[in-house]
């Protein structure tokens, strides 16, 4: 055992501390070349991985980078810095900390990279960019530690795949460079090990004492949850109890849009007027700074937030979350509750709140989940090649490289460590001359080979690469100012400001605001004093239901009672088993059922909201094509909702998996999810840049731009690189179809069709989803209770 140096054990025992079992095995384990930490939230994990490099600094004998830090969130970054400085200011160690991320300012990124700090603290993007420099070798020569924290929101991204691909070339420049992997929340820790890991080297796991087990309940209320939507304002009085309780809580949602609409709620019913804030990524910058100076402070008792505040930030003594709408997610649930009690052995508290009638029965799954620890997770695929054509690029903008050696460092990385020369080559190619369709225009020839080494054809375009480097593909977003007002609220998506008219009133930042009009790419707003906002708010991105839980749910189908359950919702699973039947895990239920005068089929795959959007797509292209003239369709997680003229009296060969896979490359030709796919992946890969001296494209230039781009490759090659990539990632992720081959697989053709002569108590509420019922203007609530009301009462639903 290495013992600490005096000064160290000296600070400890000033705090009243002792050094934690796992924090002493990093120590003593602190020279291997790879190492991952798994320790609950808390627990003195960010310390364990700093320790290493506070002990070999404290003589001041290393000049230079010694350890960089990484994390997924440029707050996360400011949050160790400060934290960082206690024991640093403390112990008077000669230690210089400072942050590089897109908040730090062009002077001090320049100073940073002549006169490096001994401990840097970044991101991602940042660290790809200071390796694209020519004076990347004299900057990271002497850089001894990398420490990824939070490296499980970074794996399963492509943000994951850029930072091991940049780390790849900080460990040739510095061969004794040492990883560390923090993590809380992993369910297959050798996973990220291999991720983390130096290929063909192994990653070694320590595991800490995970400590108690957190205290999780779901909330139960006098009001019953509503059928349908994920605002949960019934909750409101219960939650404002809950806030008065404690010191201060975190109330997360899945989407800011929510957040935003509940924040707004919450302030209405709000009379004893308890100091609550709201965090998330549309806010800016100094209004997200104001709140996270609050909770430090302990200024506030509630904090409205998204994802924004998932990872590993201490903002004071926060004792409660609260989780508004199923979590879709055991590791997202598990994550946010360890920001409650955020001390080691200390249980963490947390309270679920369904926004609707099914997510009841979703929470208590996750519940169960939670208890069990039984974590979910798909596996990751091979590394993307969007990603490592960029990173082709940040290499040549560092200088010239020889390709084997290239190849060799990016065969380190995990994630490409099966990765071929030929699709190597490829990407190379490709990087070098655009491909075989684009060869003859100037603008992609982008490399040239000189003497067996690759170099940048003109080395004026690095300073383009660099401008378009990183695998975050946002929607595209307009700023939100007061008028004559220099300061910025926020963020709206593009496509929603084309959607205001004068006078539309929104929220933001927890107040609402008139739209007045667009100004040189900027939302224009004023202070509107009303209490309703016309528009809800902006968009948000719908997590969907991981595939374990999913499976769980239908598991708990087909128990004989549920206890777990609160009587209504268990008196409405009950409801459907008498009039219907309940969903099994392998085979698919149909029911079939006439509805306001039209044909209505209710498809329950529990395959997560986008499969069943692309399950969709191809079902009614398939009906269509039968002749059964399907109208329209709506989706949630757990079913798919198709209305039409002619009723379908045997669904099951719609289900084929031949037919579905054929209907699914037929829809996929030309169809605008695959110009997206493209747009994304091209725009990674560096075939359209996104932003140019003159300024950042809007999303309709982008989008111009790509689509040109795609019908000519389709066209001319389309065998081209990058249409391969498109179409992987389109089978992937933005369609989801692994989803749908799961279920396909899971029910192996058997599907159980129910045909009835009324809606039944499990497809209700799927005709009171967005989109198929649109009722807009002052009297949108009476309306919409009213169409409720005869829909439960058709379902049988009055009483629960």
């Amino acid at each position: 055992m290495r013992d600490l140096p005096q000064r160290f054990q000296d600070w400890f025992d000033s705090k009243g501390w002792s050094i934690h079992p796992h924090q002493q095995v990093m120590l003593d384990r602190a020279g291997e070349p790879a190492l991952l930490l798994i320790a609950p939230t808390g627990g003195g994990k960010t310390l364990a991985g700093f320790l290493p490099s506070l002990v070999e600094l404290q003589g001041g004998a290393h000049e230079g980078l010694h350890t960089l830090y990484v994390s997924p969130l440029k707050a996360l970054a400011a949050d160790i810095k400060r934290n960082l400085g206690t024991p640093i200011a403390d112990m008077d160690l000669p230690i210089r900390v400072e942050d590089r991320t897109g908040d730090t300012s062009y002077t001090q990124k320049r100073r940073q990279r002549a006169d490096p700090p001994h401990i840097l603290l970044t991101t991602p993007e940042s660290l790809a960019l200071l390796v694209s420099y020519e004076d990347a070798p004299r900057m990271f020569k002497g850089v001894q530690r990398i420490i990824v924290d939070e490296i499980h929101a970074l794996a399963e991204s492509k943000r994951g795949d850029q930072l091991m691909l940049a780390l790849s070339r900080v460990q040739a420049m510095s061969p004794g460079l040492r990883r560390v992997g923090l993590s809380a929340t992993v369910e297959d820790p050798a996973a990220i090990a291999h991720q983390l890991a130096r290929h063909p080297d192994p990653c070694p796991i320590v595991m800490a004492d995970p400590g108690p087990d957190p205290d999780i309940s779901m909330l139960v209320t006098e009001e019953t949850p509503p059928w349908s939507g994920g605002g949960a304002k019934y909750s409101i009085p219960a939650v404002l109890d809950l806030v008065r309780q404690h010191s201060t809580t975190l109330i997360f949602h899945n989407t800011r849009a929510q957040a935003e609409i509940y924040f707004h709620n919450l302030w209405l019913a709000n009379e004893d007027s308890l100091p609550i804030g709201i965090h998330h990524g549309s806010l800016s910058r100094d209004q997200r700074s104001k709140v996270e100076a609050a909770m430090v402070r302990g200024d506030l008792r509630a904090i409205v937030c998204t994802g924004s505040l998932d990872l590993g930030i201490d903002w004071g003594d926060v004792d409660l979350v609260v989780q508004i709408g199923a979590p879709k997610n055991v590791k997202r649930l598990i994550q946010r509750i360890g920001r409650a009690n955020h001390r080691y052995n200390a249980p963490s508290k947390a309270v679920l709140v369904p926004a609707n009638r099914f997510e009841v029965v979703e929470c208590v799954a996750a519940l169960e989940a939670a208890r069990e620890h039984d974590l979910d997770g798909d596996p990751k695929g091979p590394g993307p090649r969007d990603v490592l054509c960029q990173h082709i690029l940040i290499a040549a903008c560092s200088g010239p490289f020889e390709a084997t050696e290239l190849f060799r460092q990016i065969k380190t990385v995990g994630a490409y460590s099966e990765l071929s020369r030929a699709a190597f080559d490829d990407c190379l190619e490709f990087c070098a001359t655009g491909g075989y369709a684009l060869r003859a225009y100037d603008k992609w020839q982008r490399l040239k080979e000189v003497g067996g080494t690759y170099r940048l054809r003109d080395p004026r375009s690095a300073a383009q690469i660099r401008m378009n480097i990183g695998t975050i593909y946002d929607v595209e977003t307009l700023k939100v100012r007061f008028r004559r007002a220099a300061q910025s609220l926020g963020e709206v998506e593009e496509a929603f400001a084309a959607s205001l008219t004068p006078g539309d009133t929104f929220l933001m930042g927890g107040q609402i605001v008139r739209y007045e009009g667009l100004n040189q790419m900027t939302v224009e707003v004023s202070r509107n004093k009303g209490r309703e906002p016309k528009v809800a708010t902006f968009y948000g991105t719908k997590f969907a239901t991981s595939t374990q839980l999913s499976q769980r749910i239908l598991r708990m189908f087909q128990q004989d009672r549920w206890p777990e359950l609160p009587p209504h919702t268990a008196q409405w699973l009950q409801l459907q088993r008498d009039v219907s039947k309940l969903p099994e895990a392998g085979r698919i239920l149909v029911e079939s059922f006439p509805h306001d005068g039209r044909a209505n089929l209710a498809i329950y795959g529990f395959a997560g909201l986008n499969a069943h959007r692309t399950l969709g797509l191809i079902l009614t292209q398939r009906m269509e094509a039968k002749g059964l003239n399907p109208l329209g369709f709506v989706v949630t997680d757990y079913a798919l909702l198709i209305w039409g003229l002619t009723p379908v009296a045997d669904a099951a060969p719609l289900f084929d998996p031949a037919n579905i896979r054929d209907g699914l490359e037929t829809w996929l030709q030309g169809n605008a999810v695959m110009k997206r796919t493209f747009r994304q992946a091209a725009i990674i890969a560096g075939l359209i840049d996104r932003n140019t001296r003159g300024g950042r494209k809007t999303g309709r230039q982008a989008t111009f731009s790509s689509d040109i781009l795609y019908d000519t490759l389709a066209k001319y090659d389309p065998d081209h690189l990058m249409l391969r990539i498109t179409r992987e990632e389109a089978m992937r992720g933005l369609v989801d179809f692994g989803r749908v081959e799961e279920m396909l697989q899971r029910t192996a053709g058997r599907v159980d069709q129910v045909n009835l002569d009324r809606v039944t108590p499990l497809a209700a509420p799927l005709f009171l989803e967005p989109g198929r019922i649109p009722v807009f203007g002052e009297a949108r609530e009476r309306l919409l209770q009213e169409k409720t009301e005869e829909l439960m009462q058709e379902a049988g639903l009055t009483d629960l």
